[in-house]
């Protein structure tokens, strides 16, 4: 056999994987959708939330190496950090007029933020962001310094002594936490976003049915951590990133204590339950999902119907939290009716939802902790607003007694809050995933 002939079986093999998955733009065409979108969210979504949060003037001050959160969403998609110091101002001139952008920089950054500093005429960047202040006069100056999110405090104690040194004394009392602003910038959610967000959700679930599949599950041979670095390479493979380490875990029909003392990674073997905890960033956008796969039985042709149940009172507790989404409501107030709806109903809740969109654990309404069911302080009690990204992640504790034992349904699905109801972005795992597929689904 040629090595031309075997080049050419591997590009066509190559080819037949990526085909897989829905379209995954270039890195230029990425660039330009980043931008498109920035300049969308600048134009449309920032006047109103400054407007509804009471400044007139937004200060953002970040250091290479050293980045603000919210400076790493205002920057163009060419811009991978800060660069020496970043200084960014969005100041509103008035409801009948544009917004004004500014770089107190050398040069613009991006489309919208414009040069606002010339270091030949005056060589102090720090005293030039003071004379654009007090040129502009802002009623009340925000600034990402926050109790509560970090997302929200990244402006660093030296900036913050040095805003303050070049800001005139008497407009020092104006400087305030931007803290619901950042926030609200941060999980505010376009018409655009949305439409992109629904194919960055299916490439996600498409990569994960991949993962739980023959393609990649010999069971008696392939354990739980060659399972997880498939899906780290699929990921490099298909040039997406990840915001934090996908895990594979099982449950099976013996005690729980007899699992944890097997030899780690565990042997996939059949009659195993599977779990992943698996998410991808692509477009500046990340997701965040959990599924279940069940690895069939000699003779099987489907999941056992216990376990099939389980999974149904899993997806029963997620129709009971959303069912309490409501805007203005906080996230404290929605875990508070949530669980109590749901034991009354004969369902073991664990709920740890978060907001999702720039970052994974995102900015925005708390809706529990794995370790804070009775609440969450100051997060939880963010009220909730509309065009909004929620992960919904919780789990159910179901005693199945063909194991004798409990077992936890785990699921997570991102989901949009539009104000009026909730939609999840590309569906929810409503069946088990079957490995192998009886129909051949999973065979190529």
């Amino acid at each position: 056999m040629s090595m031309r002939f075997l080049i050419l079986a591997f590009l066509c093999l190559s080819f037949v994987a990526r085909g897989q998955y829905p379209t995954i733009l270039t890195e230029r065409e990425r660039a330009r959708v980043v931008d498109e979108l920035l300049e969308d969210r600048l134009r449309n979504v920032l006047p109103a939330l400054m407007r509804r949060e009471g400044f007139d003037m937004w200060v953002i001050i970040s250091r290479e190496y050293n980045e603000d959160p919210v400076i790493r969403t205002l920057l163009p998609a060419t811009w991978f950090a800060a660069r020496r110091t970043t200084m960014l101002i969005a100041f509103d001139r008035g409801i009948d007029k544009e917004m004004e952008y500014l770089a107190v920089s050398r040069y613009d950054v991006g489309k919208m933020f414009k040069r606002a500093w010339d270091p030949e005429a005056n060589p102090d960047q720090w005293a030039q962001l003071g004379k654009i202040i007090a040129d502009r006069n802002p009623k009340k100056i925000g600034i990402n310094k926050a109790p509560y999110y970090g997302h929200a405090d990244g402006l660093t104690a030296n900036d913050y002594d040095n805003l303050v040194r070049v800001t005139p004394k008497n407009l020092q009392n104006r400087i305030a936490s931007a803290e619901k602003l950042a926030v609200s910038w941060l999980e505010t959610r376009t018409p655009r976003e949305m439409v992109i967000y629904q194919q960055i959700c299916r490439i996600a679930h498409d990569i994960i049915r991949q993962g739980f599949s023959d393609q990649v599950i010999q069971p008696g041979v392939t354990t739980t951590e060659d399972v997880v670095w498939w899906y780290r390479e699929k990921i490099r493979e298909l040039k997406l990133d990840t915001w934090f380490q996908t895990s594979v875990s099982i449950q099976r029909n013996e005690p729980e204590a007899v699992t944890a003392k097997r030899p780690q990674p565990l042997v996939i073997m059949p009659g195993d339950l599977l779990h992943v905890d698996f998410g991808i960033t692509y477009l500046r956008l990340n997701t965040d999902t959990q599924q279940h796969a069940y690895i069939l039985q000699p003779g099987e042709t489907d999941a056992p119907a216990f376990l099939k149940e389980a999974l149904k009172k899993g997806n029963r507790l997620q129709d009971i939290l959303t069912s309490h989404f409501r805007e203005g409501r906080t996230g404290n107030d929605i875990l508070k009716a949530t669980r109590e709806q749901a034991l009354a109903e004969g369902i073991t809740p664990s709920i740890y939802t978060h907001p999702i969109g720039f970052h994974g654990h995102a900015a925005g309404t708390t809706i529990g902790m794995w370790d804070m069911q009775g609440g969450v302080p100051n997060t939880g009690d963010y009220p909730m607003h509309a065009n909004t990204a929620y992960s919904i992640e919780l789990n159910c504790t179901v005693n199945i007694p063909e194991w004798k034992r409990d077992i936890r349904i785990q699921l997570e699905e991102d989901g949009f809050f539009d104000g009026a109801g909730f939609r999840y972005i590309d569906g929810r795992q409503k069946e088990l995933i079957i490995v192998p597929q009886p129909d051949g689904i999973n065979r190529q």
